[in-house]
């Protein structure tokens, strides 16, 4: 019978000072403090401000679209009636994001009975009311949500993607 002649002889000094250091390393780990609730916002892509609409301009529950940040890149404003992480407006109620799909591009259906937006190509499925966090199908990652900004006139402003945008290579216009 033959024998593997690359294994390797750590010895029970090595293996034992081996597993120290892990040891060390995940106390280390659990001791840290985590990270602030805002360390999402720094992975913000500032663009320019642009005005997309006003509150006036937004029915509960249905889609206003946009463009965002530019005119190749679709998107919507939704009012969804109740507060929610990351909502702009008196209410903290208004979001914005991207309405292609960052699986492969295909463009997003809005589904007002579960507020998410679907798509029709592999069925990724986004939750509206979690900052567009993927709930369902085949993306990789969140949906991109723009950063909004509402003054004092309603008039809504976005200020930045908080994802890269399908289609491109890096979030820079």
């Amino acid at each position: 019978m033959d024998r593997c002649t690359k294994l390797v002889d750590v010895g029970r000094r090595q293996f034992l000072r081996g597993g120290a250091l892990a040891a060390a390393a995940t106390a280390t780990a659990v001791a840290l403090p985590a990270a602030p609730a805002k360390a999402a916002a720094l992975a913000r892509v500032d663009y320019p401000s642009n005005r997309l609409g006003n509150v006036a301009d937004l029915k509960p529950n249905e889609p206003f679209d946009v463009s965002y940040p530019d005119e190749n890149a679709p998107g919507v404003l939704l009012k969804l009636g109740t507060p929610v992480e990351g909502g702009a407006g008196p209410d903290g109620d208004i979001v914005g994001f991207s309405t292609i799909c960052p699986h492969k591009g295909f463009p997003l259906n809005y589904v007002a009975a579960d507020r998410t937006l679907n798509c029709p190509g592999h069925y990724s499925r986004f939750d509206c009311e979690a900052g567009g966090q993927q709930v369902w199908g085949q993306a990789t990652q969140n949906l991109p949500q723009y950063a909004l900004r509402v003054d004092e006139k309603g008039d809504i402003y976005a200020e930045g993607v908080d994802e890269l945008l399908y289609g491109r290579l890096s979030n820079v216009l």
